[in-house]
């Protein structure tokens, strides 16, 4: 068996509180710049538009990322009530209820307020080239 002890140092321990502090300080200032970068791209494309600009040799972009999923209780809800339960399993079967959009077996309004749209917004600093 290892002794513990020979393996951890004071100094080992002081190094990790640094760079956790520093660490932190660091999220923190990148949080800062991130939020006035949403805030510059809210100003002058609108709110989740993506849009992107070029100061000297930087290219800053936001890239917007919206996901959509069927509200599972709202979903299999509404299956139950149209007796379509080959469509249930025990959450709403994503790829079969596309499928029976596509053949018209439903229709989008019958699962009107089942869909969860999520919106992320994603920034990027890409050096050019001189």
């Amino acid at each position: 068996m290892i002794n513990s002890q020979s393996i951890l140092t004071e100094d080992m321990l002081i190094r990790f509180m640094e760079l956790n502090r520093k660490k932190k300080e660091m999220e923190t200032e990148l949080d800062k710049l991130k939020e006035i970068f949403h805030q510059y791209f809210d100003t002058a494309v609108g709110q989740n538009e993506k849009g992107e600009v070029t100061v000297n040799h930087f290219k800053l972009q936001r890239q917007i990322r919206k996901t959509e999923k069927f509200d599972q209780a709202t979903t299999v809800q509404k299956l139950e009530e149209l007796n379509l339960l080959e469509l249930i399993q025990k959450k709403p079967d994503e790829g079969k209820i596309k499928s029976a959009l596509d053949l018209g077996l439903i229709k989008e309004q019958d699962l009107a307020g089942c869909r969860l749209s999520k919106t992320t917004a994603a920034l990027l600093v890409k050096k050019l080239d001189s």
